[in-house]
């Protein structure tokens, strides 16, 4: 199992740390270091201005939003910023939400599965550097009775293939990322449940490839803070499970509502949501369980999270994404280092 860093959204108040946390992760011999995109801050400008200060970690995107751009736009980035990096790109892709892809990018949020799976056929087939013409639900290259032709892409990528993610939280979604992609972006994992909540479903997309686990990516982020009482470092990510599971998408459209439900939380999803929704963050934040907390984050001294890393390990997991908790650098750069060293500890490496 190899260990990689999550920056999130560049924007979240910690901009001036984080190109360092990502030298320092590189330093550490960290594999990946991935950033996010919702509203803000877009991935991949600042991958390719960590890319452009560091010299060994991949750069990913965790994620790039398919309503915001279309797949051959995403082709170009991708193929652009593989070979500004020396081939250390790693190309995630998700659909984000009904809330921002209606809300921001005006591109309804309807067939999120057939609307993947044509954007992976065509980013793909662009990156071949094949003429490019698509004929799909969703997507028509070039467009019928017009000016446009099938054309190529003009610059040669670093790699003839780059690494392709895509964030899956629900069964079909997860299959159909086994079936279609190299890797598989998860939050919120538990260890004691990826098998029943993603591995199993993972799996079926490859066989139905004829495929198997062997060389795909399991990729989960988690939250770590590093101390001696575990109850206490729970507390500082009650907020975080809140909003994902009360308040990111509506009631009947949330998708890490339902991962909580699915992982034996029914009772306590429907509470929090409830809350959330409501207006009471403080009393979302409250309901939420310290074990669901510390089921899905790295809490606590060095050999507590060596001992959740064999779990992980031992679960399935192949690719291990730490995002470190703290108000400054000095806090996160420890929390980088301990996982280092907790890695070495559990001998999965």
């Amino acid at each position: 199992m190899r260990l990689g860093i999550n920056l999130g959204y560049w924007g979240a108040g910690m901009d001036a740390d984080n190109l360092a946390v990502a030298q320092e992760a590189d330093r550490l011999g960290y594999a990946v270091c991935w950033a996010a995109e919702a509203y803000g801050s877009d991935a991949p400008t600042v991958l390719s201005w960590v890319a452009a200060q560091t010299e060994r970690i991949d750069v990913g995107s965790a994620i790039f939003q398919i309503p915001a751009r279309t797949p051959a736009m995403t082709a170009m980035t991708a193929a652009t910023l593989d070979s500004l990096s020396g081939g250390r790109f790693r190309l995630g892709l998700g659909v984000s939400g009904p809330q921002v892809s209606e809300g921001w990018y005006g591109v309804k949020f309807d067939k999120p599965l057939s609307r993947t799976r044509e954007y992976v056929e065509i980013v793909r087939k662009a990156m071949t550097r094949e003429r490019l013409s698509y004929e799909g639900e969703h997507w028509t290259l070039p467009l019928p009775g017009g000016p446009g032709k099938p054309i190529k892409l003009t610059v040669h990528p670093e790699r003839e293939y780059i690494p392709l993610y895509i964030a899956a939280i629900g069964p079909k979604n997860l299959e159909q990322t086994g079936e279609i992609a190299d890797g598989a972006l998860l939050i919120f994992p538990s260890a004691a449940h990826l098998e029943e909540t993603a591995l199993r479903h993972i799996r079926a997309g490859r066989e139905k490839a004829g495929l198997t686990l062997d060389g795909f990516d399991v990729s989960p982020t988690l939250p770590l803070a590093l101390g001696d009482d575990v109850a206490a470092l729970a507390d500082i990510f009650r907020p975080y499970t809140a909003l994902y599971v009360g308040g990111m998408g509506s009631r009947k459209q949330n998708f890490y509502n339902q991962l909580a439900q699915r992982m034996g939380y029914e009772k306590e999803a429907a509470e929090i949501q409830d809350k959330y929704l409501a207006g009471d963050k403080n009393g979302a934040g409250a309901a939420v369980p310290q074990d669901l907390i510390d089921s899905t984050c790295l809490l606590g001294t060095v050999d507590r999270i060596a001992d959740r890393l064999r779990e992980y390990a031992a679960a399935g997991v192949t690719t291990l994404n730490v995002t470190p908790a703290g108000f400054t650098l000095d806090e996160r750069i420890a929390g980088l280092r301990a996982g280092v060293e907790a890695l070495e500890r559990a001998g999965v490496a």
